[in-house]
């Protein structure tokens, strides 16, 4: 008997063993797909964002113009309102000055009859601004301005009727106070009114001079040299 081991024949049908797939292989796939998923990224957030911010520019211009089409109307209908309004109240104006005149002592006391036109006159107006429409703040501001003259003025009446009613000696401090009133109204309106010009001059319609009468020492604004509607 021979003393060389005998290497045995591999089975039948069995397979040599093979080693699996080696860390690197199995981490490069996805390696890849991240550096894929992240070349595709960029450029989608990219396009996104960039539209995203066109469509709010467009958003914003739009409600740009549409807040300048709405202010162009209101500042042409508050000049029509501003004319009709010194219309109105440029007798009572008048009949003040007679009453009160601006920096001197007051004048004959004037009729209860005119003084009752007076304050319908002024009520009126009042209520005609009651209520207001919203509108661009170079609006609001005109706008805002003709109201505070009006019941400024308004009160200067009542404060004339008031006087009124009270003994002959017992008048002169409310005529005073009524003429102060008026100064400070009509001071306000020449503010708003310019004010008013301004707009018209920048929506291209040119000057629109709305002023009340003014006194010298009343502190009101005047009307520029400037033609009308240039």
């Amino acid at each position: 008997m021979s003393n060389r081991t005998r290497v045995r024949p591999a089975a039948r049908g069995a397979r040599p063993a093979t080693a699996g797939p080696s860390p690197a292989r199995r981490v490069a796939p996805l390696l890849i797909a991240f550096a894929v998923g992240a070349l595709l990224a960029g450029p989608i957030g990219a396009f996104a964002a960039g539209d995203s911010s066109t469509s709010t520019d467009d958003r914003v211009a739009a409600l740009r113009a549409e807040e300048a089409r709405r202010d162009a109307v209101q500042i042409v209908e508050l000049t029509g309102k501003a004319r009709q309004t010194q219309e109105r109240l440029v007798p009572v104006l008048d009949g003040l000055a007679g009453a009160v005149p601006p920096g001197q002592a007051p004048g004959p006391a004037a009729r209860q009859s005119d003084v009752d036109g007076w304050r319908k006159v002024t009520g009126e107006v009042v209520e005609s601004f009651a209520n207001p429409p919203s509108g661009g703040t170079g609006v609001n501001i005109a706008r805002s301005g003709l109201a505070a003259a009006v019941r400024t003025l308004d009160a200067a009446v009542d404060t004339y009727a008031a006087a009124l009613a009270q003994p002959a000696a017992a008048r002169a401090p409310l005529f005073e106070l009524a003429g102060r009133q008026r100064d400070i109204a009509v001071a306000t309106w020449s503010t708003a009114a310019t004010q008013l010009d301004v707009l018209n001059i920048d929506s291209g319609n040119g000057h629109a001079h709305v002023f009340l009468p003014a006194a010298p020492g009343q502190g009101a604004l005047t009307a520029d040299g400037a033609p009308e509607g240039k």
